[in-house]
């Protein structure tokens, strides 16, 4: 199939989606079992695969497969295959805080995405409207905030393991291209103490190895003060301090939420903002469709676009 017909390649029309959720895989050695959404195109065979990896935060449902609707919809609308996990650290769940791993459950999470892949057969078969229609040769991760965390190391960022003092690499080469949207930034002295002393895992990050094509998206706004001493600018780290082709899109204004990137009208996002979030999902729609099938003028147009309004909602850079 062509570029031109690919749905996947089309900018225009949304397409119908269907969602399903939950669809559950058995997982023995794990908490309890995986749970997914999945949200497709209705028309459309040869669809690329979108990993999407929540965040946490006070709200009890967008840390699971039932958040970041305007994200999954859009991208399920516009020709990918999107699987949503919920992941270990999810207030759903309600597990005990002595449960191996707690509370973010670093390693599982990516875990998670990784099973994901390996388990798509049993996926199409739990949704036989997908049967045979998936591009498992096109697959990409997005996350935002804890999920950009996720995400960055299955797209090659390493850390060590601070209980076996191990270099942990996570990485998997079966994803192609990622979006890391508000993702926390390096290390060591950028982070607030009772960061480093209360989730350990974060003070070794490390972006060197991350090579992987990645569009980094952060707001000019997002200080974090929670997290870092280094404010906005530590969410820039993925791009600056990995190689490898790369970009970056800045939002103007932008907060934690990224306009609301996490859920329709959600009470906390402090920087609601519907423009905000349809730039989101087109400039991230269209980098995966670039990044995905080279040579789709996708990215460049969208770009483009951004660049061309008399008061645009960001800036992108590349290297």
């Amino acid at each position: 199939m062509t570029a031109s017909t690919h749905p996947a390649h089309t900018a225009g029309e949304p397409t119908p989606v269907l969602s399903v959720g939950p669809v559950v895989l058995p997982t023995p050695g794990r908490a309890v079992d995986l749970h997914l959404r999945v949200s497709a195109p209705v028309t459309g065979d040869d669809l690329p695969v979108l990993l999407l990896s929540h965040g946490q935060g006070p709200s009890n449902n967008l840390s699971s497969l039932n958040g970041y609707a305007p994200l999954a919809d859009y991208w399920a609308a516009h020709g990918f295959v999107v699987i949503q996990p919920t992941h270990l650290s999810s207030r759903t769940l309600r597990l005990a805080p002595d449960t191996p791993g707690a509370p973010l459950y670093w390693r599982s999470r990516a875990e998670d995405m990784t099973r994901v892949l390996d388990r798509l057969d049993e996926i199409e078969k739990a949704v036989p409207q997908l049967r045979g229609r998936l591009d498992r040769s096109r697959v990409a991760v997005a996350g935002h905030s804890m999920g950009g965390h996720t995400a960055s190391l299955l797209l090659g960022a390493r850390l060590t393991d601070p209980d076996s003092g191990a270099e942990v690499d996570l990485s998997e080469p079966r994803i192609k291209a990622g979006v890391l949207l508000a993702a926390p930034g390096r290390g060591g002295d950028a982070l607030v103490g009772a960061v480093a002393e209360n989730y350990p895992f974060f003070s070794t990050t490390d972006f060197s190895r991350m090579a992987t094509p990645t569009l980094v998206v952060a707001g000019d706004n997002d200080h974090s003060v929670h997290l870092t001493v280094r404010g906005a600018a530590w969410h820039v780290d993925p791009y600056l301090l990995s190689p490898g082709r790369k970009s970056l899109l800045t939002l103007f204004g932008g907060e934690h939420g990224l306009g609301g990137v996490s859920g329709y009208d959600v009470a906390e996002t402090t920087d609601e903002n519907p423009e905000r979030v349809a730039a989101v999902q087109r400039l991230t729609s269209a980098y995966l469709r670039s990044e995905l099938y080279p040579g789709d003028p996708a990215w460049r147009t969208a770009c483009e676009l951004l660049a061309a309004g008399p008061d645009p909602l960001g800036q992108v850079e590349s290297k």
